[in-house]
């Protein structure tokens, strides 16, 4: 393949100082990696929000440290805007909105002027409303620039020894809850208490998809099988009602990145590092 993250620490080289919108996911820490080498001076900013998980906000924490990067984070309150709250499929405009303007006045208070997101070219091929926010802030895109895709980073990653190179994708927890149906905290509580359950049991790769009463399960297809084991359907079916779920469901499909955008002519955020690096991604 063509040299590009010789390209990407080139085009990094043009900026005196840079922040980096910074999750932990594969993205930003791939990122923030090469740009703590590239650049004069470099910081990384996470958000912990209501819609990051605390094992992704911790992981960013981690990440940080694994890197040896300068960290900032700062909390922002995103159910405080009516826009995300009402959850149509234009939430991760205004969501990026509320998160970009706090790390974009954190960043500038630190002294530096460019703030960088984790977007990679593969992103451009979804619907993205937060993309349109992040520009409209200018907000730039560094691995996009240098025309990097997924699995590209993941290989670089991989021989610069970031742990990150084969984790699983991330995704805010407002994306388990379909479109049309207002976010509220006890939902995304209700959410989170459920698959950090079904992490702990040893799940992987877990969605939760919240409609109501009902926890639909989203699994790998490998995992299904574990799962409706007696004793580890009693056990999983007693952790959602712990959680505050009344009934549980499996999909039988598996897990899907995105699948809550089949109600919608477009996909929407639902997939990689969706929140670009804001925190848990």
């Amino acid at each position: 393949m063509p040299d590009k993250l010789q390209t990407l620490v080139d085009n990094l080289k043009t900026y005196n100082n840079l922040a980096v919108a910074f999750s932990g996911g594969v993205d930003s820490s791939f990122l923030a990696a090469v740009a703590k080498d590239g650049c004069d001076s470099v910081v990384a900013i996470t958000v912990r929000s209501e819609f990051q998980s605390r094992k992704e906000s911790d992981n960013a924490v981690y990440m940080a440290e694994k890197i040896g990067i300068r960290h900032v984070v700062v909390t922002a309150r995103v159910l405080a805007d009516p826009g995300v709250v009402q959850n149509t499929n234009e939430r991760c405009y205004f969501c990026k909105k509320v998160l970009f303007s706090l790390v974009k006045d954190k960043a500038e208070a630190l002294g530096f002027k460019t703030l960088a997101h984790g977007a990679n070219l593969d992103d451009l091929s979804d619907y993205r409303p937060g993309f349109r926010a992040a520009r409209e802030m200018g907000v730039v895109a560094p691995l996009i620039e240098a025309e990097l895709t997924k699995a590209e980073i993941r290989a670089y990653s991989r021989s610069m020894g970031l742990e990150t190179w084969n984790m699983a994708s991330q995704s805010c927890l407002a994306t388990r809850i379909p479109y049309g149906e207002r976010i509220t905290l006890e939902k995304l509580t209700m959410v989170e208490t459920g698959e950090r359950a079904l992490y702990d049991l040893g799940f992987p790769r877990v969605r939760i998809r919240c409609h109501g009463e009902v926890a639909r399960i989203e699994l790998d297809p490998g995992s299904v099988d574990r799962l409706m084991e007696k004793e580890m359907r009693l056990t999983v079916v007693g952790a959602m009602k712990q959680a505050g779920f009344n009934y549980v469901a499996v999909d039988l499909e598996g897990y899907v990145s995105g699948s809550m955008n089949r109600s919608l002519s477009a996909p929407c955020d639902d997939s990689p590092d969706p929140c670009a690096g804001l925190g848990g991604g």
